[in-house]
């Protein structure tokens, strides 16, 4: 296992199973209740760096998206509310829009990475519109001595209740899912095991009565696996596919298309820590995924475990209008894209998600310094700079007041040379020129090649 800033689950597991530890996951409601009206996604989540530095919060996190690929973050990528009880921080937020098509939030109640923090509870918010969050407390679930990681909750109509589903190390000494039943998310019935296929199994995921079928997605070992049933009840699942994952592999999150019969399988690793990778099916039934392209999807910046539900085109309008479109955007590389456009030492260049200090990839686009046509590329981190060309490299540089650095500067943005609905950058002052990457070094060169043009189309996403 690639060595990690900080103990992966696994690996503590893998020391001492047979402990009370502790593990993020959550078992996260498939789309099997996505409604008629459903149009975009909100995803819930919290933020790690690869350093637990700069881009880490333990609150709850809101992205959105039309497509259940490409997210916007919101509330510029700061938390919409953060726990006052238990840890002070949460893990594996997971939204649950009830019957009453209000939402309640759970989430596991921890701050950082201390797998052996004991928590009987987890947190719960209510909202009618996730802009506003009331009645917030600690639900108890269990009595042991052990983890109430990664919660999640579906609607179980044939008990007429709410069933809610974690990761604990019970008698048997690794981790089951269990379940309790509630109507109120105040109290909750005496804890079951749902799942105990022999071996430690977290971070599940429900996708709730797929053609009479419903199926549990959780991580083992390092992979993402999937048993399923007829029933809803305790001890019913049964495994039935291999494992798929990018190196360490968990929290898988089942994602229905509400315009196709494609379903999504998010998986995040922490090989490195953080990123997201996705697989697509259009049978669920198979079990057999299809990894898909990097340039399909972009997560929210340093999310991790995420949690993905559906909601309407009023719903994603309003929580744009309440918490704002971020300031900033990321630009990735087409035909590199697991890498993004930063600064390091002052050089433009393009590397590998996740970055750190995040802020180094991101850049305001502003009216270009030169022609207000045009687009200058300002850093978050030092507001102070601009990416400009000099002897045709780019770097960060503070402007000098002269025209030449604002010609320098400037840019024109058009369709992307090797995907129309990209992006590419023109020189305002060598405008046979594009912003490119050469050996991951971003500079200006004339695109006079198919890979060229590759090279000079990033996607403007965030």
């Amino acid at each position: 296992m690639t060595p990690h800033p900080h103990p992966s689950r696994r690996h503590v597991l893998g020391m001492a199973a047979a402990t009370p530890l502790a593990v993020t996951g959550a078992l996260a409601l498939g789309a099997g209740t996505a409604r008629a009206a459903d149009s975009a996604y909100v995803m819930s989540y919290f933020t790690e760096s690869t350093t637990l530095g700069e881009g880490t919060d333990y609150g709850l996190h809101l992205a959105v998206s039309t497509d259940a690929l490409n997210w916007m973050p919101l509330n510029q990528n700061n938390p919409v509310v953060t726990p006052t009880e238990g840890a002070l921080g949460l893990r594996d937020p997971f939204v649950l829009r009830k019957q009453d098509g209000t939402f309640v939030v759970l989430a596991t109640d921890l701050k950082g990475t201390d797998w052996n923090y004991v928590s009987q509870y987890i947190h719960v918010w209510y909202s009618t519109d996730l802009r506003t969050f009331t009645g917030y407390h600690r639900l108890r679930l269990h009595d042991m001595n052990t983890h109430s990681w990664a919660p999640e909750a579906f609607w179980d109509a044939g008990r007429g209740q709410y069933a809610v589903i974690y990761s604990a190390v019970d008698s048997s000494g690794h981790n089951v899912i269990m379940v309790n039943h509630t109507t109120d998310f105040l109290t909750a019935s005496a804890p079951q095991v749902f799942f105990d296929p022999g071996y430690d199994v977290i971070d599940g995921d429900m996708a709730v009565g797929v053609n009479g079928v419903n199926h549990l997605y959780f991580k083992k070992n390092q992979t993402l696996v999937g048993a399923r049933s007829t029933s809803l009840a305790p001890g019913s699942f049964t495994e039935f596919t291999t494992g798929v994952a990018h190196g360490g592999t968990e929290a898988p999150t089942l994602v229905k298309s509400l315009t196709s019969n494609t379903w999504f399988l998010y998986g995040d690793t922490y090989t490195p820590n953080g990123v997201f990778y996705v697989w697509q099916s259009t049978d669920l039934s198979s079990g057999t995924w299809t990894a898909l392209d990097q340039r399909t999807y972009t997560q929210p910046l340093n999310s991790k475990h995420c949690g993905i539900t559906a909601i309407t085109a009023a719903q994603y309008d309003n929580l744009v209008a309440t918490w704002g479109a971020p300031t900033w955007n990321r630009l990735k590389s087409y035909n590199h894209p697991a890498r993004y456009v930063r600064h390091a030492n002052y050089v433009g260049r393009i590397d590998e998600y996740p970055v750190d200090p995040p802020a180094d990839s991101q850049w305001r686009l502003v009216p270009g310094l030169a022609d207000s046509a045009g687009v200058s590329f300002q850093s978050v981190n030092h507001p102070t700079r601009y990416l400009r060309h000099y002897a045709y490299q780019l770097r960060l540089d503070v402007p000098d007041g002269t025209s030449a650095f604002a010609a320098d500067a400037t840019f024109y943005r058009t369709a992307g040379l090797a995907d129309a609905s990209w992006a590419s950058f023109r020189s305002y002052n060598h405008p046979t020129r594009y912003i490119r990457h050469a050996n991951y070094v971003l500079r200006i060169d004339p695109p006079a090649t198919a890979t060229d043009r590759q090279d000079a189309t990033f996607r403007v996403g965030h």
